[in-house]
């Protein structure tokens, strides 16, 4: 008895993979025994499920939020260039490989890499962990964007505002700084908004301990500096994120704070959204792929339409579009590409694989990888010029400049 186990044991090390037939969703008979039936497998309902199932897995935070980060920091339009480098001698190789991978063996990670070689059957395990952490962190941001969602809805959007009882004298409002500005007169000083009053370019030049120079600059010595070199001021939307949302308050490593009840209850209808929607498996999420993987392009573009009819939208985006050719000589700026290639487009996460074992043996996944990974590099781009004209509009209601390091905390 013992010897027959370890004969079938050694049989389905050596033959893991499943018939070609239960990659096409028919039921068959096992070949290692015949009394055991292989259950079918579902498949997509069409090809172009599965591509915007990938688009909706790819496309995400990754592009509209971390990609223009990077931009900024490594020289705008020359980022771009080891980013697409990256795309395509590191992305589109091991995003076809996964897709291959799902789909030759029709089964998932776990068990996929196990069909390559027993060797490799750790690395199923590594992908659960991998995946299971990301899923933690990002349905959090997610909670994150639902609560800012419901709040607008609701009524009245503290974070434009330094009125509320979190802020600090430092709170810094774009609409408060063009009140200030509004009183301006012929042959008075330009004011600003700064410790919750109306302060001239003079004073605060005087309270740095710098000589007033002009409406932009003081004066350190025989230096010409900005004028907002020497002072603190806080967005009132970052004030609202620190304190509002996250409750961060004195938080330290030795205070953690208190549980935020308001992202509890946004968390616990993102999980739920996200087990309605695969409840019935692909059959209920080859549904809702067609919303998830599309909706996000009319927002984009909404955002798109609305940053670039603002006041100060051509700086930002000719910042994005100017490229700094120096910092292709740093490796750091490889190495940023490198990493949102990884982030961006999901790989060795596991999900790539179990979306395409649910593919028809025959598909040709060499286009969908190609199709998928272009879209997602174009996608980045696109949100980079929204991205961008909001900056630019940003910095010119802060009076600074687009590449001025006080806006970093803001992208």
């Amino acid at each position: 008895m013992k010897h027959s186990t370890t004969i079938n044991y050694i049989n389905k090390l050596i033959n893991p993979l499943p018939p070609q037939s239960q990659a096409n969703g028919k039921q068959v008979t096992n070949d290692t025994n015949s009394s055991e039936v292989i259950p079918a497998r579902a498949t997509w309902g069409s090809p172009l499920e599965f591509i915007l199932a990938c688009l909706g897995y790819a496309v995400g935070l990754g592009n509209v939020w971390r990609f223009p980060y990077l931009c900024y920091r490594n020289g705008g339009g020359a980022f771009l260039i080891p980013f697409f480098l990256m795309l395509i001698f590191i992305g589109l190789p091991i995003f076809y490989l996964e897709l291959y991978i799902g789909q030759y063996t029709g089964i998932g990670p776990l068990q996929a890499f196990t069909a390559i070689s027993p060797f490799f059957s750790g690395l199923g395990y590594c992908t659960l962990v991998v995946i299971s952490i990301i899923s933690i962190y990002y349905m959090i941001i997610v909670a994150w964007i639902l609560f800012y969602t419901i709040v607008s809805i609701a009524g009245r959007l503290d974070w434009g505002s330094c009125e509320n009882d979190f802020n600090t004298e430092f709170c810094y409002s774009g609409e408060y700084d063009r009140n200030c500005r509004s009183q301006n007169f012929t042959g008075s000083e330009t004011k600003t908004y700064y410790l919750q009053d109306c302060i001239s370019i003079g004073e605060i030049c005087t309270m740095s301990g710098f000589q007033p120079l002009n409406e932009t600059h003081c004066v350190n010595g025989t230096v010409p500096v900005e004028w907002y070199t020497g002072i603190t001021r806080v967005l009132a939307s970052q004030e609202y994120y620190n304190e509002r949302v996250l409750g961060r308050g004195d938080a330290s490593w030795s205070n953690w704070g208190t549980i935020q009840w308001h992202l509890v209850g946004t968390l616990f209808i993102c999980w739920l959204l996200a087990f309605l929607c695969v409840i019935k498996g692909i059959k209920s999420a080859g549904k809702v792929v067609y919303f998830t993987a599309l909706f996000p392009y009319v927002m984009l573009t909404a955002l798109l339409v609305r940053g670039v009819t603002l006041d100060g939208a051509a700086d930002g985006v000719l910042f994005y579009l100017s490229p700094k050719w120096e910092t292709l000589l740093d490796a750091s700026v490889w190495g940023d590409a490198a990493s949102q290639i990884f982030y961006s487009f999901g790989v060795a996460c596991g999900s790539l694989i179990t979306l395409a074992s649910y593919n028809n043996f025959h598909n040709n996944c060499h286009f969908d990888a190609v199709v998928v990974s272009f879209t997602n590099f174009f996608t980045s781009i696109y949100a980079g010029f929204a991205i961008f004209s909001v900056l630019g509009f940003q910095a010119l209601q802060m009076g600074v400049s687009v590449d001025g390091k006080s806006l970093l905390s803001v992208s």
